[in-house]
């Protein structure tokens, strides 16, 4: 029999009558993603997908390393099945993660039996397998307590499977499941860890960026693009929205007051990202604010910026450390292109002394100096977009 891989499903399990629908959703991931590495057969059975190769050609490491990005699987391991008996399991034991045993000087055996067919329970199995294992490997020690390496057997309705112990993977639920949104992404270590966050929810992201040339530079520009590609294990294929913002920032710099410069700023995105939200039917907006992090960020100026929107505002950041949104930037490995020394259009004139709690009121009237309608319009006119694909 060939090596499979496993996938033990997390939230998925919990949900009730439409569980199947997560399933089939997560289903659909895996085969997307794994798609690249050859032919699968990619099957659900008790609160396990398994991801068997269709042919001798399949890459293995690769289809693996896909699945465990994929939203919606909480741990995952290669696998061998083989018949169900105690002697073909033992073998497979032996062989199969023989390397690993022999690397080791204690180990336990744990079993579970799916099957209530099998002759023998779950601590019958595990004690007949891990005292002919020992008689196989005499310098091991059998700690049930703290091995070294356990050895896991899983007795289901095809076959038995026996693996090593299984990998932390994504979590979260199935990508797809939680709608569609736009996710404005800047250049920091922020936005990107709020879109991952959020993806891991299960939402589809549409990605929203602004660029003020010449104050912005086509590294910056490359930057962000690089952030995104950089996003694409987790959250799929991906199309950002790049929209011209030096004229807006421009007029607030000539007719609105110092201290409002980031917050109508603010507005605008917030309209821009709502008018393309709106346009391509998502139904929130992802912001990687965190409250207090900057002046922009108080409670005061959130309320002003959120002010011009007509969806909700979907925040993952709001209330965890730098520290905390700086090991998730390792970990999905955008933190090394965020903080590339490449400015992007939240730095342009950037006020001395910004306002922290403006009122809406007040905002309105100074932003009432702007022709908002037709900044607006010749922004969304001259966006581009461009679609981002996982590397090969």
């Amino acid at each position: 029999m060939h090596e499979i891989i496993l996938c033990k499903l997390g939230e998925v399990v919990l949900k009730g009558l439409n569980r199947r629908s997560f399933e089939m959703k997560l289903m659909s991931n895996i085969r997307r993603r794994t798609q690249r590495f050859g032919k699968w057969k990619i099957y659900s059975r008790q609160s396990t997908i398994y991801v068997e190769p269709a042919e001798d050609t399949c890459d293995m490491a690769g289809a693996y390393a896909a699945c465990k990005q994929v939203f919606g699987i909480i741990a995952i391991t290669r696998a061998l099945p083989c018949e169900k008996s105690k002697e073909a399991i033992f073998d497979t034991a032996k062989t199969y993660l023989g390397g690993a045993l022999n690397a080791v000087k204690s180990f336990k055996v744990e079993s579970k039996r799916a099957d209530k067919s099998f002759p023998m329970g779950s601590i019958q199995l595990s004690q007949w397998v891990g005292g002919a294992l020992h008689d196989a490997f005499p310098h091991l020690k059998v700690d049930v307590h703290h091995p070294e390496l356990t050895v896991y057997i899983e007795v289901r309705e095809d076959a038995a499977y026996v693996h090593g112990p299984a990998e932390a993977a994504a979590g979260g639920l199935p990508l797809g499941m939680g709608g569609h949104a736009v996710s404005l992404l800047s250049g920091g270590i922020d936005s990107p860890v709020s879109s991952y966050m959020i993806a891991k929810r299960g939402v589809q992201l549409e990605m929203i960026h602004f660029a003020s040339p010449p104050y912005t530079s086509e590294l910056a520009r490359e930057k962000v693009l690089r952030l995104a590609q950089e996003l694409t294990p987790w959250c799929g294929r991906l199309a950002v929205f790049i929209i011209p913002f030096t004229e807006i920032q421009e007029e607030i710099r000539r007719k609105c007051p110092e201290d409002y410069f980031t917050l109508i700023m603010r507005r605008f995105m917030m309209r821009l990202a709502n008018e393309l939200a709106l346009e391509l039917r998502c139904r929130a907006l992802v912001t990687g604010e965190n409250l207090g992090q900057v002046a922009s960020q108080t409670m005061q100026a959130l309320a002003v910026s959120e002010d011009v929107t007509t969806m909700p505002v979907l925040r993952p950041l709001i209330g965890m450390d730098k520290e905390e949104i700086v090991k998730i930037a390792r970990h999905i490995g955008t933190f090394d292109t965020s903080i590339l020394p490449y400015e992007d259009c939240c730095t342009v004139f950037t006020p001395r002394h910004p306002k922290t709690k403006p009122s809406v009121e007040e905002t309105r009237e100074y932003e009432a100096a702007l022709d908002v309608e037709g900044l607006c319009r010749r922004a969304m006119e001259n966006r581009e977009m461009i679609r981002v694909k996982p590397e090969v």
